[in-house]
């Protein structure tokens, strides 16, 4: 087990039934500090409810999960601080349709975390160019590309000084042409240290780009270790059958 004091988020025994249906069937998984885990697997196997999980946007039915070793489902445990701190990049950017660019990456630090606008467009700026978006600020979500969109998503997760960020998918809605700018920005995040967890399609990102590999197969963790030991030779025959079907 991995030193409990670097882990951002622990996940024990994490279990998520809707109905009578147990989609999640019992995941214990970890990320640490500066860490950069991929979740891959079949289409169904959990690795979008389990991210959904973890950033509470649905409840978890039992289980629990620790944030820098708090349990968060704890008495007293400040939940909106936690989501602001955990953020998500989704498949379809949820930017706001009516905000420029810069307005969508402005206006969770004016709301949240009660900056001061000049601050917070100062920030947003810094941000926006670092993902390639600097002269798009002014920008409406109508007049970007898929491509375009996410980056602003991403800049706009990164205003909010953040512990870690999940990313569900976040290339699964761009045209071929538009992955790899998103993948850049994300490879680029990963080298500078931000704590990642990326349910993803791409396979050489995951080679890549992640210190850990988690394969999901019917609602739990069945396989994780380093690219290399997944890529290169992983011990389960579901990871097997899954990688031998998608290289």
């Amino acid at each position: 087990m991995a030193n409990m004091a670097n882990n951002v988020i622990e996940v024990r025994n994490l279990h998520k039934y809707f109905g009578s249906n147990e989609v999640l069937k019992g995941i214990d998984f970890e990320v640490r500090r500066g860490e950069v885990v991929c979740v891959i697997g079949a289409s169904g196997s959990g690795k979008s409810t389990f991210l959904r999980c973890i950033n509470l946007l649905e409840r978890p039915t039992s289980g629990d999960i620790l944030y820098r070793g708090d349990n968060i489902f704890g008495k007293g445990f400040n939940v909106n601080r936690y989501r602001a701190k955990v953020g998500m990049v989704f498949q379809q950017f949820n930017l706001f349709n009516n905000m420029t660019a810069l307005q969508n990456c402005v206006t969770g630090q004016l709301h949240v975390l009660k900056r001061k606008r000049p601050d917070a467009e100062h920030i947003a700026i810094g941000y926006l160019e670092k993902v390639g978006m600097g002269q798009y600020i002014n920008a409406r979500p109508r007049q970007l590309s898929g491509g375009q969109k996410q980056r602003v998503a991403i800049a706009r997760a990164l205003c909010m000084d953040l512990d870690a960020l999940l990313f569900d998918e976040p290339t699964s809605s761009l045209d071929p042409e538009m992955v790899g700018e998103v993948l850049k920005v994300m490879q680029d995040l990963a080298g500078a240290g931000l704590t990642m967890i990326v349910v993803t399609h791409e396979m050489g990102f995951a080679r890549e780009a992640s210190d850990r590999v988690a394969f999901m197969a019917d609602g739990i963790v069945a396989e994780e270790g380093s690219p290399e030991e997944i890529f290169g030779n992983p011990k389960n025959s579901k990871t097997q059958q899954f990688l031998s079907r998608i290289l």
